[in-house]
């Protein structure tokens, strides 16, 4: 069955209606998926998919019957004699596991709050080798938990590790319920689970809801017979390509002819000329076909593969591309809101398992998406790029930039998921490339997002300042292999991508050896959030932007910490405001002796104002006696250039 493109903007065929829905009897449906196609049908005004199913059916039994009458044979007797009713033909097996899933509910071995720590992006390809094939594996990985503990990071997010068609960036799934067969196994995933957990890491993985691979073999059934149970799993139309021509998403057409034979139904016949082939929708292109997610069938197999994982101990999820789930037309495509109620209805789902996290990738309203209801966590996408210019000290676009850094969390949630870049180039080259190799204003961007509030998000490579590589297409210049040695140390074999250019000097076995290093930074910043709590789950108060500096405030239950950040090339000083008794104890850079007397005194003595009188004595002519008012104080440090500090408060 085909979701037809029906009369919709301007009268043109733009629109795009659920069409009814074939259940069978033996097809189960979750009181989630019935209710989130019943909301989504009420926000699209089209018919729930139990009305429309209930229509389909008794169009069905009519059909059958008249179908019936019209062959009736006529026997000697003139007796009309209707033949025995064909067996049904059984429903054919699904392709792949879509067997349910029941929830098996267990505390979280991990500690209360481990999700504000600091997250490390991995792409398990690229991470470390364990067999000698060239590829990083799951055991890779697990080799590398120590390291990984030791930068202080608390949770892990894994690239898609689910069996793919690309073999690569590993979002076209193949099957949701399967490793990719070159990581290695289900056994080395709860292996996987089991160690990280054991060092105090959490683990949470993609998982792409919005599309599958064309590959996939519920994809492959669907566009090889239109009569298909699955097709109606997937988006199709049979519109003339004109009236699909209103239809651009990321500047192409997102409809696309099926591989294989013509579709039967097109064919021209005798007195009628051919139709329009049907064609499947594809946000994010041919490669990866959208799911009809208008139908409860689909609904529900996701959250079967969703347990699927959670019951083996996965932490969470990073969801992928939610704002697409649903398009309604050619116009309102993007981030619709039967798109956030699917979202918030799967993020509700896997929270229902004690301490798990979620966060969404939803590039055009990710504040919105932040929200509890929907995602509770998104990437706050533009706050980098922010970042990055403001540590940049370039003129007055750095000056812009360190006060747009300084406003953005007094508008957006503090549950949101920050960073420097990622795996996509969208978000930016990697750190080392956008600052060309300068690693004092790298380390500003570092200090600035792993402090701020939010959860932030490293890519892997970045703590040690790796470098991207050049003459790749697309994505894959931020993807190399991981330098752990000056001769790479990934793998045995030829890697399945080059290596980074810059690995001789920038490794991690370098690095570690370096008290110096960048590395060290890291290290350093992220000792800073876990041993002080107001960093890493802290409100965010007193916000400064001061030509080039930026400062900042965070408190958790009594505990202030003051961050102040200098990217500019000379000293500056910064007034932030404060309490009228304070005393400050550096925490960044740790001073010792001297300095740390030089600091106390600069710093440390503030006075309270004091003025006023008291209103009845001057009414009779009377001096009154002063007494104290409270009145805001500001405290002066002096930052020398390109300079992080950090204090306690007390």
């Amino acid at each position: 069955m085909t979701t037809p493109l029906m009369a919709g903007l301007d009268g043109s065929s733009n629109t795009l209606h659920a069409a009814p829905l074939r259940v069978g009897k033996a097809r189960r449906f979750s009181a989630l998926a019935l209710a989130m196609t019943a909301v989504i049908a009420s926000l699209a005004g089209t018919p729930t998919s139990a009305s429309a199913s209930a229509s389909a059916s008794a169009s069905a039994s009519a059909s059958a019957s008249a179908s019936a009458s019209a062959s009736a044979k006529v026997t000697g007797s003139g007796a009309a004699h209707r033949p025995a009713a064909p067996k049904p033909s059984p429903r054919p097996q699904p392709p792949v596991d879509l067997s349910p899933i029941a929830p098996e509910v267990h505390p979280s071995p991990l500690p209360d709050g481990w999700e504000h720590g600091a997250f490390m992006e991995i792409f398990v390809r690229g991470y470390q080798d364990s067999d000698g094939d060239g590829i990083g594996d799951l055991r890779g990985l697990i080799s590398r938990l120590d390291y990984l503990q030791a930068l202080g990071v608390k949770g892990l997010w894994l690239m898609p590790i689910q069996a793919s068609a690309d073999h690569d960036h590993g979002y076209a799934t193949v099957d949701y319920r399967r490793i990719e067969p070159q990581y290695g196994t289900l056994e080395d995933f709860d292996t996987l689970i089991r160690e990280a957990h054991r060092r105090g890491i959490g683990v949470v993985m993609d998982y792409i809801l919005n599309h599958s691979a064309r590959q996939h073999p519920l994809f492959m059934a669907a566009q090889s017979d239109p009569r298909s149970p699955w097709r109606d799993w997937f988006v199709w139309s049979q519109a003339p390509l004109k009236d699909l021509q209103a239809w651009s998403i990321f500047d192409q057409t997102p409809w696309h002819l099926p591989d294989g034979p013509a579709d039967p139904a097109a064919r021209a016949t005798k007195g009628r000329p051919a139709a329009a082939p049907s064609r499947y929708f594809a946000t994010f292109g041919k490669d990866m076909p959208d799911f009809n997610m208008r139908n409860p069938a689909v609904v529900l197999y996701h959250e079967d593969s969703l347990r699927f994982w959670l019951n083996r101990g996965l932490d969470g999820y990073r969801l992928d591309a939610v704002p697409h789930l649903i398009e309604n037309n050619a116009r309102d495509w993007n981030d619709q809101p039967e798109s956030r109620v699917l979202t918030g209805a799967f993020t509700r789902l896997i929270k229902s398992y004690p301490g798990r996290h979620v966060v969404c990738e939803a590039t055009a309203e990710p504040t919105v998406y932040a929200q509890p209801d929907i995602c509770g966590s998104a990437f706050a996408f533009g706050l980098e790029r922010a970042i990055i210019t403001a540590a940049k000290g370039e003129g007055e676009a750095s000056v812009e930039a360190a006060a747009k850094v300084a406003g953005w969390f007094t508008r957006a949630p503090l549950s949101m998921a920050t960073m420097l870049s990622n795996h996509d180039i969208f978000a930016g080259q990697r750190a080392w490339d956008q600052f060309g190799g300068n690693e004092r204003r790298y380390r500003l961007a570092a200090a600035t997002y792993l402090l701020l509030p939010g959860t932030p998000f490293i890519y892997y490579g970045e703590e040690i300042g790796q470098a991207g590589l050049t003459d790749l297409p697309g994505d894959q210049p931020l993807r190399a292999p991981m330098s752990w040695t000056a001769e790479g140390g990934f793998s045995s074999a030829q890697p399945f991508r080059p290596l980074s250019p810059n690995r001789a000097t920038h490794n991690a076995q370098a690095q570690a050896a370096d008290p110096q290093s960048l590395l060290h930074f890291y290290r350093d910043m992220l000792a800073l959030r876990n041993t002080q709590p107001s960093l890493a789950r802290g409100s965010y108060e007193a916000p400064v932007a001061q030509g080039h500096v930026l400062a900042f405030q965070r408190e958790w239950q009594g505990e202030r910490t003051l961050v102040a950040i200098n990217y500019g090339e000379t000293p500056a000083q910064v007034t932030v405001p404060t309490s009228a008794e304070v005393v400050l104890r550096p925490l960044y850079p740790a001073a010792t002796g001297a300095a740390s007397a030089r600091v106390m005194s600069a710093t440390a003595a503030l006075a309270t104002t004091t003025d006023g009188m008291n209103s009845d004595a001057g009414a009779q002519g009377k001096e009154a006696p002063r007494r104290p008012v409270p009145q805001p104080s500001t405290l002066e440090l002096t930052l020398p250039a390109l300079s992080v500090q950090v204090y306690r408060l007390r």
